[in-house]
């Protein structure tokens, strides 16, 4: 049933799928919160750093940013300040490393990492949270959506609801579109930043790695199979697809849940849009706008449809 209709309609001019998804990067301005940086420390040792607004509501919503990115990106700054003016606390987690300093594991972030995403919740909960929302967008986005999927009916119950925007649900279809020609500008951007944390890596313990012919490495498939997975404990690049991928989980969330999938996303292929799911669902629902790019949903105004469509969500969500 919860296949959502939407009225999102982007701005003329602004409709294509690529030109949506660049915009906001290029030319969005955004304003920059307040925030209180905390260092997670994790049972394995290694850490996770959390910027916080000001603690003064009785509501928080934990948002985490997509693949390279981190809590400063521009999508997460608009998302915490548009709850932020609705009377939510916020707190934006940054994956492993990304963050501005290298983990201390030779494991990496990856997009199944729904342990690390547990950490924050708990971690909220023993901040004396009653009242948790969760927000993802992109590589995000999957692990709310995994997260809630495989939790079920033993989710937290301080846990509200969860929104997510541009995920890359189904992990195999996604990761090969994004090596298609037309996405090439986007898997460079890609590849020049984990390739880069490898690097480091291999400097922190050296030996470990095996970097000859890193140079040559283009698409997912080929850095996923050699560093993605070996590192986080997947077999190769499609065991690790399989298993981080949220699509399978989504049917076993239990607690209202919205993933928005823009139809002209350059990101995501048919498998990414689980509208049968959606339709048995009680819990899950999918709202497909025709317009969005990958986490673009531009609006004129200071303040993106994203943003109004999850404060809206949650609302309804808590009533």
């Amino acid at each position: 049933m919860p296949l959502v209709p939407s009225p999102y309609r982007a701005p003329i001019g602004l409709r294509g799928g690529h030109f949506a998804t660049i915009y906001p990067t290029l030319f969005r301005r955004v304003g920059t919160p307040v925030i209180e940086r905390e260092r997670l420390e994790l049972p394995d040792e290694d850490f996770m750093d959390l910027d916080w607004s000001p603690r003064k509501n009785s509501r928080l919503a934990i948002i985490g940013h997509g693949l390279e990115g981190e809590s400063s990106a521009k999508y997460i700054r608009g998302m915490s300040l548009a709850l932020q003016k609705r009377d939510w606390d916020t707190v934006a987690w940054n994956c492993r490393g990304c963050s501005g300093e290298p983990n201390r594991l030779l494991r990496s972030y990856h997009s199944g990492v729904s342990d690390d995403l547990a950490h924050v919740v708990d971690h909220a909960i023993s901040e004396g949270y009653q009242c948790i929302s969760l927000i993802g967008f992109s590589l995000g986005g999957n692990i709310v959506l995994k997260y809630l999927g495989e939790q079920g009916p033993d989710i937290h119950p301080e846990v509200k609801a969860g929104v997510a925007f541009s995920v890359p649900c189904d992990l195999t279809s996604s990761s090969l579109r994004l090596g298609d020609w037309d996405n090439k500008i986007y898997m460079s951007r890609f590849m020049d930043g984990l390739k880069e944390k490898v690097i480091q890596k291999n400097d922190k313990f050296p030996g470990k790695l095996d970097l000859d012919g890193i140079e040559k490495i283009k698409t997912f498939a080929q850095f996923d199979d050699r560093f993605t997975a070996p590192l986080n404990g997947f077999q190769n690049a499609c065991d690790y697809w399989s298993r981080a991928s949220s699509k399978p989980h989504l049917a076993a969330i239990q607690i209202p849940a919205l993933m928005v999938q823009a139809a002209n996303d350059p990101f995501l292929p048919g498998p990414c849009f689980p509208r049968e799911i959606a339709e048995a669902s009680k819990s899950f629902h999918l709202e497909i706008p025709r317009h969005g790019g990958h986490v673009g949903f531009i609006s004129r105004g200071s303040e993106y449809w994203s943003e109004t469509r999850c404060a809206d969500f949650l609302e309804e969500a808590m009533l």
